[in-house]
């Protein structure tokens, strides 16, 4: 059996789990907090320590070695466990403490809603850490780097445990003089001769509101393209063309004449929010009470 002649350092150990899994040093970085050449300098530290290549790196691409396969299989399980003693230990306190990771919508919902009830939660629970992100690619709640996650639409993962939070209605709206300009809509194909601001979502889908089998699917375009909902809202007040947004984004503007909606007789289908977590990850108790404050007060939040 080869020896270790170097003692491993536990962080580089981490910082390997994290590469490996991310299969990308920049990504990896920016999860460990760090920078991307101190992330390959534990990298390169561990292999030297255990004098085997646990990842072939190119400038285009990353690959576990044979080794790092058997080692990366190995660690994880040990570092989850070590993660799971952690938490036990944590919990076995009389205070509720420690870090939790989340991952949410922006817009209205995360930076009116989530982070009021996060300011409040901390408050009640002066130990707890809480890292509130809202970047809006789509996250891996399996592989540890969140806690809990706001979602939006349906969530075909059956991994995952969802709390159904609310139904949020959907506006299809424009400013006055946006339709002064460019004339009034009555049937959805109408959206083909306008300009639409759209998010990530370029198909919308409506239903009419006296038949809901009458419906309609209709490819938009626009000059203007925005995942975040509150330039999109922006861009719609200047004049710049036809939004489909959540109706909370912009229920004061079409209250003041702002903003109308486009039309009368077609409806967008409401969009479900879910709150979601790994089912088979032991839950310490600072994030199930966290999940027990949401579930309780989130619909207080929207209201304010």
């Amino acid at each position: 059996m080869k020896r270790v002649d170097n003692q491993v350092n536990l962080a580089d150990v981490r910082a390997f789990v994290v590469i490996a899994k991310a299969k990308n040093f920049t990504l990896a970085a920016e999860q460990l907090n760090c920078s991307r050449s101190h992330v390959s300098k534990q990298l390169l530290s561990l292999e030297q320590a255990l004098g085997v290549k646990l990842i072939i790196r190119t400038t285009r691409s990353q690959r576990l070695t044979e080794q790092g396969k058997l080692f990366f299989d190995k660690c994880f399980r040990a570092l989850d466990e070590i993660d799971s003693a952690v938490e036990k230990v944590l919990d076995s306190s009389d205070s509720i403490q420690g870090q939790i990771k989340i991952n949410c919508v922006g817009g209205f919902i995360g930076e009116n809603v989530v982070s009021a009830l996060v300011n409040d939660f901390i408050k009640l629970h002066p130990n707890i850490s809480i890292t509130l992100d809202f970047s809006s690619q789509r996250v891996d709640l399996i592989s540890g780097e969140f806690d809990l996650v706001f979602r939006m639409g349906d969530l075909p993962d059956s991994n995952l445990v969802a709390r159904k939070l609310m139904d949020i209605a959907v506006s299809t709206v424009a400013s006055p003089e946006y339709l002064l300009r460019a004339g009034k809509l009555s049937h959805p194909q109408d959206l083909l001769e306008h300009a639409c601001i759209t998010g990530s979502v370029k198909q919308w889908h409506f239903y009419h509101r006296l038949d809901v089998n009458k419906q309609c699917d209709v490819n938009v375009t626009g000059q203007i393209q925005c995942k975040n909902g509150r330039t999109m809202l922006t861009s719609a007040l200047a004049g710049n063309g036809v939004i489909r947004v959540p109706s909370l984004y912009c229920q004061q503007h079409l209250k003041t004449g702002a903003l109308l909606e486009v039309f009368e007789e077609w409806h967008v289908s409401s969009t479900p929010l879910y709150l979601v977590y790994a089912k088979d990850k032991f839950q310490p108790i600072r994030l199930k009470t966290l999940v027990d404050f949401i579930k309780e007060k989130f619909t207080q939040y929207i209201e304010l």
